[in-house]
């Protein structure tokens, strides 16, 4: 039988105007969806204008300018509703979906259908359950005790995986999927017999516990900074009073 890092898998990734999921706006998004490795991946594509300013820091790292933007996004409303129908009928067809970071990803979107389409992200999750492979939480279990970052650029080097064009959504949405592959292959003996649903459950323990331990490391260096044990999809914050 064909494992699952060996079979169809489908990535998903975004481009934002900054890091908190909580007020930053998606400005572009691609969804890959890929047979078997070496297989031509399908690729859908979308630019967003968000109708709110883009930061320089952010183009500086996207490359995607608020002009730019206004002149050949969409608007957010019908994009995100296009985004979340295609992730669920990739889990109709029982493909596992890729996020790298996946707590950002799908917490930002998850924010924006509730901004412009009054739902949620787990709305289009009804008829099949959201299966997540995160290339960063598997690496960091099954890794746990080598030493240096594991952002994406870094796991593309360390598991020979080649990316090209950084930053823009399609390019890292392809890069996370041949990591999460490449994950498989070399701890296949502790993956072989997980099914895709199992690794989902294992991954929110394994991300909680990593969640712990940067929240210790934080204290000890005396940094206030707070880590969402949460995985893969942030809780909504209550409504202010």
């Amino acid at each position: 039988m064909t494992c699952w890092y060996e079979g169809p898998l489908a990535a998903f990734d975004t481009e934002t105007t900054g890091v908190d999921v909580e007020t930053d706006r998606i400005v572009s998004a691609a969804v890959v969806v890929q047979d078997a490795p070496g297989a031509r991946p399908r690729v859908s594509r979308w630019l967003v204008n968000p109708g709110v300013p883009v930061p320089a820091e952010a183009t500086a790292v996207h490359g995607l300018t608020e002009e730019h933007l206004q002149r050949n996004g969409r608007w957010p409303s019908p994009v995100m509703e296009e985004i979340a129908r295609e992730l669920g009928e990739q889990a109709v067809r029982g493909r596992p979906l890729v996020v790298m970071n996946a707590p950002f990803d799908l917490t930002l979107l998850d924010r924006e259908l509730r901004r412009h389409r009054a739902s949620s992200l787990e709305d289009w999750f009804t008829s099949a359950p959201l299966r997540v492979l995160d290339p960063r939480v598997l690496d960091k279990h099954l890794d746990r005790y080598r030493k240096g970052r594991r952002t994406l650029t870094d796991l593309c080097a360390h598991y020979g995986v080649v990316l090209d064009g950084a930053h823009d959504a399609a390019a890292d949405a392809a890069a996370a999927m041949d990591v999460v592959r490449a994950v498989g292959r070399r701890f296949a003996a502790r993956l072989d017999r997980l099914t895709p649903a199992e690794l989902h459950t294992l991954q929110t323990t394994w991300h909680a516990a990593q969640a712990r331990g940067l929240q210790a490391w934080f204290a000890r260096s005396g940094t206030e900074e707070s880590v969402d044990p949460a995985w893969p999809l942030r809780p909504e914050l209550p409504a202010a009073a």
